[in-house]
Formats: C-alpha cells, structure tokens, sequence
C-alpha cells in the first residue's frame, strides 16, 4: 500500500486522486516512447506494483488509441524508485485490424525494472454473455472506511469487507480479502479509468496469504517479512466508471516456498464484473541485503 512517510526530513508529495493520475498519465517523448513522473522521497521508496502495471495500460492505450486494452500483463523483476521518473517503451508485435500486441517496457536510470504484455483489440458486440456471480457481502454503505495509516489517497475512499484488512498478526481469517473501492472525481479519459482500477489490483494478495496463519501480518512487510508483487495480469471485460463503487474479490489460491498467488474479480455495486486479475507475489523471510543491491523487491 501507499506511504505518506517522508525521508530525510523532506516531505513527500500528498497522496492524492490527482497525484496518482499524474503519474500514470504517462507523456509521449518520442516514437513508441512515453515518460512517467517521479512521486519524490518516500520513506520506502519503492512505486507499487499497480502504478507501473497502470502505467503500461496508459502507455499502450495511447499509442494504439483505435483499439481498446483488454489486458496488461507485468513481470516485476527490480524495483523502482519514486525519486526519478521512468521510462517507458512501446513496441508493437503484430498491429491487425482485430487484435494488437505490445511489447511494454519500464526503464529507470537505463535499466529494466519490468516488463510485459499487452493485449488490445476493437471490440465486438456480445455473441455470448456469462460471469461468475459477485460474491454476497455487505454494501459499501455499512462498512467503516478504511483508515490505516499508509492506505489514505485523498479523493479515494475503501471500505473492508468485516475490517479483514487489520495491522494485528494474531487476527485471522480466510485467506481473501473483499474490498469496495471508488473515486471521487471522474477522469477525462476511459484509460484512465483502467488504469485507476489496475493500481488497486495488486494491494491484496499478500494480506490476503498471510491471513490464515497467526503471528504474521501485513504490518510487518518490509519489516521482519520479505514481500514484493513478482508478477500481475489484468484483464478488462467492460468499460469502468471509477466514481462508482466497485469490489475487488481477492482470493489467494496458493501461498508456499516463498510464494503467493491469488485470483481476483472486480464487481460493480449492481453485481456486474468489469474486470479480473491475477497476481504472483514474493512471501518470505527477511534476509540480509547486499549494499546498494534493488534487485530484489
């Protein structure tokens, strides 16, 4: 999750709507080439894995703006910094009048941080419709906000479903976690949309693994527990209005050897699944680092 902390005694730019549509608003800069601005100093420097994944979506959108993305998928193989801005390269593999792919890659300082795939195409009317059902739990409308520190973005409000996202180790539960998420003004562009959705998509699956067993907890990642998102896909089934609310439906299916994978759905408030996504996460003891390596999450 996000973190308002400041480092060297130098304050961090607020966590906003706006700041976070900044950042993945990415820029051209050139043929295929698109910059992402820096956040600045944090106390964990690190850009989530959703903001790069929702970077590539922008990215890939802008550069192909006949087509729609359908799906964005991101390996995250070093991490990045929020003091300096990434860059961002498009290729397209193949360009037809049906499909497209790209090829996206994020580069810092000129080195690779992540790279993946993205899958665009010019939509059809349905042949066929079906989903599986929204999962039942309590509206957004009787559930408390979620207000622990390091998860506010001002301008987006979450509410846990039963309070299951909680700092305390010793609280458990099954291992998912059903969160409402909404925003309060609307962006001026659908990719936008995606990719204020697809920043979410990644906060669950470790909460969600170390749910099940006491004496471990979301509070102490990047503490006494390695953590870091390896891997997310993301896969846009409809258009998404961002102002209403929606459910993310994060259930991990395998937590084990230093790994974690979850499966997930998002819902609108009237049970209509916009989205599905999938995500691959490092889970493990916390071992000493080498000097000045990022290399590892």
């Amino acid at each position: 999750m996000l973190s308002s902390d400041t480092q060297a005694g130098i304050a961090a730019p607020a966590w906003t709507q706006a700041e976070l549509q900044r950042l993945m608003d990415v820029q051209p800069c050139g043929d295929g080439r698109y910059l992402a601005p820096a956040h600045g100093p944090t106390a964990r420097d690190v850009v989530e894995a959703g903001q790069m994944l929702g970077d590539a979506v922008v990215a890939a959108a802008t550069h192909v703006p006949h087509q729609r993305v359908t799906s964005a998928s991101m390996i995250f193989s070093r991490a990045a910094a929020h003091t300096a801005p990434l860059d961002i390269e498009v290729d397209v593999v193949r360009s037809g009048r049906t499909f497209t792919t790209a090829q996206v890659t994020i580069r810092q300082h000129d080195s690779p941080r992540c790279a993946g795939i993205v899958l665009l195409d010019s939509g059809a009317p349905d042949l066929v419709r079906s989903t599986a059902p929204m999962p039942r739990v309590d509206p957004p409308d009787r559930l408390r906000p979620l207000a622990i520190p390091g998860t506010e973005v001002d301008g987006r409000d979450m509410r846990v479903v039963d309070d299951a996202y909680d700092p305390n180790p010793n609280l458990v539960g099954p291992p998912e976690l059903f969160v409402w998420t909404r925003f309060r003004e609307p962006p001026e562009q659908d990719y936008l949309h995606a990719a204020l959705l697809t920043h979410s998509c990644t906060h669950w699956t470790v909460a969600a693994a170390l749910r099940p067993h006491a004496g471990v907890g979301e509070a102490m990642a990047h503490r006494s527990i390695s953590t870091g998102i390896t891997m997310a896909t993301i896969t846009f089934h409809d258009d998404v209005d961002v102002t209403q609310w929606l459910l993310y439906a994060t259930r991990v299916t395998y937590a084990g050897r230093g790994h974690a994978q979850s499966e997930g759905r998002v819902y609108t408030d009237d049970g209509a699944m916009v989205a599905s996504y999938s995500v691959h996460a490092m889970v493990r003891g916390l071992e000493p680092r080498a000097k000045n390596s990022d290399t590892l999450l």
